[in-house]
């Protein structure tokens, strides 16, 4: 499996408008809360982002997405975070600023400033511009499906009701070791990189976390292509996020993860590769 070519769906306008601000003059809302009865604490509903397909999808899977985002920080929290950073499984590191959509994706001596709205920016290898070269200018024109490929493995809870998206309970079932889990499908229509893909959501009714998710090339298709944990949590400023994305054997997990509410001066545009940040 090459895990750079895994396309996550992403619409380009709408859904990224939601990740880098939020809906403009949608107000979260109050929802009954995910599990069993006994759970009766309320969950705040994030606003589902335009052209999330929600004639098609249902209430208790709903109820599952708000409970999941909301123990990970809450929406609050994920407007406050400004700044994500994260290694990616090829060995990249990536900030991502989500106030003013700027990525910076670095690899060895390789280094791209890119902006997802502009869909602008420069490359450099070894701190010196290339951009104007073929190299430097195939490595831009990458960048906005790095930036939707290597975002969803680290955020994928938090675009469950994203633009495009269908998420429908399917019922209970385990996790890979046996526990009992929340099943979400999660569909697409007509948006993203990749829009025939399907997606399962393993989630945990104690944690009331995504535990494991399963991919499927094409929604038809009878068995994934990978299943994989989505574990190991950890509170990064004001989230809390997963590092662990192994199949039980390959030991594949994300590094260096942060999430910060301010970016550090001289950053987003440093030409030259820098150190992770903690």
């Amino acid at each position: 499996m090459t895990f750079s070519r895994l396309l996550p769906n992403l619409l380009p306008g709408a859904s990224l408008a939601l990740l880098l601000s939020g809906p403009s003059g949608c107000a979260p809302t109050k929802s009954l809360p995910a599990g069993s009865a006994a759970a009766t604490a309320a969950v705040v509903a994030y606003p589902t982002a335009p052209g999330f397909d929600a004639a098609g999808s249902d209430a208790r899977a709903l109820a599952w997405a708000d409970t999941v985002m909301q123990q990970m920080g809450g929406y609050q929290a994920w407007q406050q975070t400004r700044l994500l950073g994260w290694d990616f499984l090829d060995g990249s590191y990536q900030l991502w600023d989500k106030q003013t959509g700027d990525f910076r994706w670095q690899k060895d001596t390789l280094v791209a400033v890119y902006n997802l709205t502009t869909k602008q920016g420069h490359t450099y290898s070894k701190g010196q511009d290339i951009s104007g070269t073929e190299k430097g200018k195939k490595l831009l024109d990458r960048m906005y499906p790095i930036w939707v490929n290597n975002s969803w493995w680290l955020l994928m809870p938090f675009k469950l009701k994203d633009s495009g998206v269908t998420l429908t309970y399917k019922g209970p079932g385990q996790l890979m070791d046996g526990t009992p889990a929340e099943v979400l499908n999660m569909t697409f229509k007509n948006v993203g990189v990749t829009p025939d893909n399907k997606y399962e959501v393993y989630i945990s009714p104690t944690t009331k976390l995504v535990e494991e998710w399963a991919y499927f090339p094409k929604a038809t298709d009878a068995q994934p292509a990978f299943r994989r944990r989505w574990t190991e949590y950890r509170q990064y400023g004001p989230l809390k996020l997963a590092a662990d994305r192994t199949d039980g054997k390959d030991g594949r997990r994300l590094n260096h993860i942060t999430a910060r509410t301010t970016v550090p001066a001289g950053t987003m545009q440093n030409p030259a590769p820098i150190a992770r940040l903690e």
